[in-house]
């Protein structure tokens, strides 16, 4: 379930949130108001609802999944105590037994990126998956499930502006085949504010104004207009908001939508 809004207002709010929305799937009665130790801080109190209440009244292993987690990226507030918190949750398992109930599933985009250092992020244990970038035959596969009659070239121009990111073209694809937009429309608007992307980009682009380091490193890979090599730890970041790809140990832009998009935010030409 999506919380709303204002369940971000405060740290206790969602976590309260978040416990009350896992009885209630497991067909628990609600006992926040008996068991929340409200003199403790609030992650305090939620590890303890869990291990007290949750974990104890199922008898087989919770399999806890988190989707679209990148809804919480949006507020660093809580994103900062929330994933250190899932982070303790798994660790907690390889010494206290009742913790081995639980299986996190946390799936996420890594085209936010949130600075957790890396002993409390729980994005660097356990066993990553990540989708890969789709390749032209798969995307042309797609084209034909959604009854689009691409022809080579016309795959070629669409991967040119959005690579083989898989939510840019499920977003672009989806929308095209249900004629909401054409396929020169979209290459003509992509890269603007017009585009279906604008909120995504706007974003992007907000993060990176956050943080100078990351600002220079896209603003030196944007530059080129051939792979370029910038410090390896900037490189990092920028590959996980999917925003540049390796080409060896350089880096170039995923595609011509962040190329374009960010050469004119930082007036570059």
């Amino acid at each position: 379930m999506k919380p709303e809004k204002e369940l971000f207002n405060t740290l206790k709010s969602f976590l309260q949130w978040f416990c009350a929305s896992i009885a209630r799937e497991l067909k628990l009665p609600d006992k926040l108001a008996e068991k929340w130790k409200g003199l403790l801080s609030a992650n305090s109190s939620c590890t303890d609802y869990f291990e007290d209440y949750l974990l104890a009244a199922v008898n087989t292993p919770l399999v806890l999944g988190l989707d679209n987690v990148d809804i919480i990226f949006q507020y660093p507030a809580i994103a900062c105590d929330f994933f250190p918190l899932l982070r303790a949750w798994h660790e907690r398992a390889t010494s206290n037994q009742i913790w081995q109930k639980l299986r996190l599933v946390i799936g996420y985009s890594r085209a936010d990126y949130i600075p957790i250092a890396k002993n409390q992020s729980p994005f660097n244990v356990g066993i990553n998956i990540e989708i890969p970038e789709l390749d032209q035959a798969q995307i042309q596969k797609f084209a034909q499930h959604l009854k689009l009659n691409w022809q080579g070239e016309q795959i070629a121009k669409f991967m040119s502006m959005v690579g083989g990111h898989p939510w840019l073209v499920k977003e672009a694809m989806s929308k095209i085949a249900r004629r909401e937009l054409t396929l020169e429309r979209f290459l003509q608007i992509a890269s603007t504010q017009e585009g279906l992307y604008s909120d995504h980009l706007l974003r992007q682009w907000s993060i990176l104004r956050d943080n100078s380091e990351l600002l220079q490193a896209m603003r030196q890979v944007v530059a080129a207009n051939n792979p370029v090599r910038i410090d390896p730890d900037r490189a990092y970041k920028l590959r996980n908001m999917r925003l540049v790809k390796y080409s060896g140990d350089l880096v170039q832009p995923l595609c011509d939508l962040y190329r374009l998009y960010f050469r004119t935010h930082l007036g570059v030409y």
